[in-house]
């Protein structure tokens, strides 16, 4: 059964980034650039970590988050928005920092919660701006990376705290993302209030 959730985990992390490139592409997302530069070397680096802690599971999921962080930085180059106000910079430095106290650590584990840190540092950028501009980012996106990491859970033999806390981070701060996405759609379904 393990595999079989592993295998769904992947295939959905693989599906998740065609659809936002499409999306990217027709002009109905537009990825912050900061956040999809500290997403690419975070992901690259926690892949790295996992393979060092010999995780079979998690692993796979960083591996994939690797490949979507290089295909969607690519493509917010030029279709993304964001990347240099002052809140931009100082979430690029504070990801930068945490990166860099993530490398100089020995331990594999306490490298993987520097970069889970780095990681939501980088992602401040973007949830400010999904959160004030919701119709620049596609729900499906990520809320397949949602399910992703829910089945990449579903296939961990052991429930410690290295080997659950990746993809419970990916999958909290995906599902965070799809709210601030679909929130204004709350307001077409809200009943008037009585005087």
């Amino acid at each position: 059964m393990q595999k079989i959730f592993i295998i769904i985990s992947s295939i959905l992390a693989l599906i998740s980034p065609i659809i936002y490139s499409s999306a990217i592409l027709k002009g109905d997302a537009k990825p912050h650039r900061t956040t999809r530069l500290v997403l690419l070397i975070i992901t690259s680096l926690t892949t790295a970590s996992l393979f060092a802690q010999r995780n079979q599971v998690a692993i796979w999921l960083a591996g994939v988050s690797t490949l979507q962080s290089i295909i969607i930085f690519i493509l917010s180059l030029k279709y993304g928005m964001g990347g240099w106000t002052k809140s931009d910079i100082i979430c690029l430095l504070l990801a930068l920092l945490g990166i860099v106290f993530w490398q100089l650590t020995k331990n594999p584990i306490i490298a993987l919660y520097f970069a889970i840190i780095a990681d939501f540092t980088g992602m401040v950028p973007a949830l400010i701006k999904t959160y004030r501009f919701p119709k620049t980012e596609i729900w499906a996106f990520y809320l397949l990376d949602v399910f992703a990491a829910g089945f990449n859970l579903m296939a961990l033999k052991k429930w410690t705290l290295e080997e659950y806390s990746y993809p419970v981070y990916i999958m909290l701060i995906n599902l965070v993302m799809v709210i601030f996405i679909v929130r204004p759609i709350r307001s077409l379904f809200q009943l008037p209030r009585k005087p």
